[in-house]
């Protein structure tokens, strides 16, 4: 097993590649500088640009330090308030919110209440699934009381405001540039000078409503494989990292001129089937996958311990995470039993099973972002051939048009699953919504969803979230394979920069260099 895990760290070094990380010059004037590499950013993340209103850009304006939202998530996940300061349900359809004193856009402009009445339609018009997600129906402005009237209960909404796609930006002020060149107002600790798909660069906001910011200069830096990460670092190329590769953490760990910090998340490797590919369309082809993958290996040895095992979509920290659901685990033998079952057997003695003059191959999406997916492609290959299933691996960072395409038999992607702290998003977004890639059809699970979507009650939500994942697993449609620790690495001098659990907050006014 020792070579079989050499060679597949040899072999996705060459597909992830490790091209060197580009030059960065830090200026040595008085003024502090940070330069922040991350494979988090990017075209292919679908956040590049700093709108908040366009696809997952929102996640930008909050990780670097641009937008902020009316509440946000503590270290345990539970909600509290932002730029808001209080929140009252008037109604099973009507929320008042008290809006802070004091709080400025970068623009200049007073945050109010009319002010996040604005940003706020413009959102819900143009956005993919916040009109979903806050069911808003209008919206009353007075002062430094919003009130949102929603279509019908919505009991998430605190939640969902939470949401990197809530970031409050002045409309006033408007959305300079499209897409990943997009730039924007926000209430943040910094101000975004120049944007583009690859690189922010960043001031401090000298006004910032929540105190000194203590950093005058912030360059992030995107890095299109995380190979390139740790030599960066190394060189003083960027001073500290999102997203290095698990591989390269003993280059850091023990050393005096670094600090690891790690956190565990809901990030969390999975896949979905493409149910209207002809080859998986048979749950045991698809059992037999999932089957024919050791997740513990992967995890403990390949991933070097630093993510868990998943059975479901949300770790075990939460109630109805991993222990309170149940899946298949690693079975070689019962997976080629299920493919056999299904008329699926070695006929020509060439190692793969086949049916009908075809053997069977699988087309498995990814991209290379970061590092582990490429990693579990190469190590799926080879422990999948052991029961007979070829795999042809598509590692590329135009997944999104593959997967938009249905030009996948399995993609793997990794997404935080509960980044409002509440179950619902996973499902609303990825089984039953816009990133539903697989066509996954149940009309129960929908209605589950939507039952969820109306349900107040925290214990009766959770109970739901664990049907909910059981069905989806007892039909085989997606699988699980782990969740992560995040991980942020920097040189020992870099303070104030931590990793968080729903995987937002990096940049803050708290960052420094001592």
């Amino acid at each position: 097993m020792k070579k079989k895990i050499t060679a597949v760290l040899m072999s996705c070094a060459m597909i992830c590649g490790t091209a060197a990380a580009p030059g960065v010059s830090v200026s040595a004037a008085e003024e502090k500088t940070f330069v922040y590499g991350t494979v988090g950013y990017g075209e292919a993340q679908g956040d590049a640009g700093l709108n908040p209103h366009d696809n997952y850009s929102g996640w930008s304006a909050l990780r670097y330090g641009v937008g902020e939202t009316l509440f946000k998530y503590n270290d345990n996940m539970e909600i509290e308030p932002w730029l808001a300061t209080d929140y009252e349900f008037v109604d099973d359809t009507t929320v008042k919110i008290t809006l802070r004193d004091g709080v400025r856009f970068s623009s200049g402009r007073t945050m109010d209440a009319q002010a996040v009445k604005e940003c706020f339609e413009h959102l819900i018009e143009v956005h993919d699934r916040a009109p979903y997600d806050l069911l808003i129906d209008h919206m009353e402005a007075e002062g430094n009381i919003l009130t949102i009237v929603t279509e019908e209960p919505c009991p998430a909404i605190i939640n969902y405001l939470g949401d990197p796609y809530g970031a409050v930006i002045d409309m006033e002020a408007g959305i300079e540039g499209e897409a990943g060149y997009a730039n924007v107002s926000g209430t943040g600790p910094y101000i975004a000078e120049e944007v583009t798909p690859t690189e922010i660069h960043l001031v401090k906001n000298e006004n910032y409503w929540g105190g000194e910011v203590n950093v005058d200069n912030v360059i992030v830096k995107s890095f299109s494989d995380a190979g390139s990460l740790a030599a960066a670092l190394q060189t003083g190329d960027i001073q500290g990292t999102y997203g290095l590769q698990y591989d390269n953490y003993p280059l850091f760990e023990n050393n005096p001129e670094y600090a690891i910090s790690s956190v565990p998340t809901s990030r969390c490797f999975f896949g979905q089937f493409n149910m209207d590919s002809e080859i998986v369309q048979d749950i045991n082809v698809r059992k037999a996958i999932e089957m024919g993958i050791d997740r513990e290996q992967f995890c403990n040895v390949l991933a070097y311990g630093r993510c868990i095992p998943a059975v479901g979509a949300f770790p075990g920290s939460f109630s109805y995470g991993n222990e309170a659901v149940t899946a298949p685990g690693y079975d070689p033998e019962g997976a080629k039993a299920l493919l056999e079952e299904s008329g699926w057997t070695d006929t020509d003695g060439d190692g793969y099973v086949d049916k009908d003059g075809r053997k069977l191959t699988i087309n498995w999406l990814t991209y290379p972002n970061r590092l582990e997916q490429p990693l579990l492609a190469i190590y799926a290959q080879e422990t999948l051939k052991n029961i007979g299933i070829d795999v042809q691996i598509n590692n590329t960072p135009d997944h999104m048009t593959y997967a938009e395409n249905g030009e996948f038999d399995l993609y793997i992607s990794s997404a935080t699953t509960a980044p409002t702290g509440d179950p619902e998003y996973f499902f609303t977004s990825t089984v039953a919504g816009a990133k539903n890639y697989g066509n996954y059809q149940n009309e129960e699970v929908s209605g589950l969803v939507e039952t969820l979507h109306k349900t107040f009650d925290q214990e009766e939500r959770g109970e739901l979230a664990v049907e909910l994942q059981q069905k989806i697993l007892d039909d085989a449609s997606f699988f699980f394979v782990a969740h992560l620790n995040m991980g942020i690495v920097t040189k020992a001098n870099v303070t104030g920069i931590n990793p968080h659990p729903c995987d937002y907050y990096e940049i803050t006014a708290e960052l420094n260099i001592e």
